[in-house]
C-alpha cells in the first residue's frame, strides 16, 4: 500500500491519459464502422439502419467525454511535470471547465432534437472555438519565445490538440446538414434522391474525421518520442 502511494502523481496521470486516449480514439472507429454499414441501403432496411445510427450516436458519447477530460488532463500534466508552472487556481479552474463540457455533451444527448440540445451544442460550438485559439496560440508562442513550453516536442504537441479541435469543429460543420437530409429520408423513404444527398455530406465529414485520426496518432508518436526531440 505505501509503495502505491509513493507512484507520483505524474505517472498516475500518464496512465489516465493514456486510457483516455483508448477510450477516445477505440470508441471513435467503432463509431465510423457504424457510420460504414449505416450507408449499406441495399444490406439493411431502412429500420435497421435508424437502429445503427442510435447506436453510433449513443457510442460516440465516449469519444465526446474523453475528448472533454483531456483538457484538463492534460494541463495537469504539464504541471506536475514542471514543464509549466501553473497557479492552483487555473488547474482548479480548467477542471471545473471540462466538468462543465462533459455536462453540455450529456445535457444535449439527454434532450436531443430539442432547442435545449441545440442550445448546449451552440454553447459547446463557441467553447471549441475558445480552445481550438488557446491550444493553437499556446503551440505558437512557445515556439517563438521559448515560453510557457520550453520543449519543443510539447509545443508542437500544443499546436497539433489546437488542429485536433480545428478538425473537429469541421467535423461538426460538415455533419449539419446530415439532420435535414435524415428527416426527409425518413419522410420519403430511401430514393437516390433521398439517400444521395446524404451520402455526400456523410463522405464530405469523413475527410475530417480522418485528419483528426491522423493527428491523434501522430500527437500519441510524438508524446511517446519526446526525448529525442528534447
Amino acid at each position: 500500500m505505501s509503495e502505491f502511494m509513493s507512484i507520483p502523481l505524474y505517472q498516475i496521470l500518464v496512465y489516465v491519459h493514456l486510457l483516455l486516449f483508448v477510450f477516445w480514439l477505440g470508441a471513435d472507429i467503432g463509431v465510423f464502422m457504424l457510420g460504414q454499414h449505416f450507408r449499406k441501403r441495399e444490406k439493411y432496411d431502412l429500420p435497421q439502419r435508424m437502429i445503427l445510427l442510435q447506436l453510433l450516436v449513443n457510442l460516440d458519447m465516449v469519444p465526446r467525454i474523453a475528448w472533454a477530460l483531456m483538457v484538463p488532463l492534460t494541463l495537469a500534466m504539464v504541471d506536475s511535470a514542471g514543464y509549466w508552472d501553473l497557479p492552483t487556481w487555473a488547474i482548479i479552474a480548467v477542471w471545473i471547465l471540462g466538468g462543465a463540457w462533459i455536462w453540455l455533451i450529456c445535457d444535449a444527448h439527454k434532450h436531443d432534437q430539442t432547442p435545449r440540445a441545440a442550445n448546449d451544442r451552440k454553447i459547446e460550438f463557441v467553447l471549441k472555438i475558445f480552445l481550438t485559439i488557446f491550444y493553437l496560440g499556446l503551440g505558437t508562442i512557445s515556439f517563438a519565445t521559448g515560453e510557457p513550453l520550453a520543449a519543443t516536442w510539447l509545443a508542437t504537441k500544443a499546436l497539433m490538440f489546437g488542429l485536433i479541435f480545428a478538425a473537429a469543429i469541421m467535423i461538426d460543420v460538415a455533419f449539419k446538414p446530415v439532420g435535414p437530409h435524415l428527416i426527409k429520408l425518413l419522410n420519403e423513404g430511401s430514393s437516390d434522391e433521398t439517400e444521395i444527398p446524404l451520402r455526400r455530406t456523410m463522405d464530405r465529414t469523413r475527410i475530417w474525421v480522418w485528419v483528426v485520426y491522423a493527428l491523434l496518432l501522430a500527437t500519441a508518436f510524438l508524446g511517446n518520442v519526446k526525448p529525442i526531440l528534447n
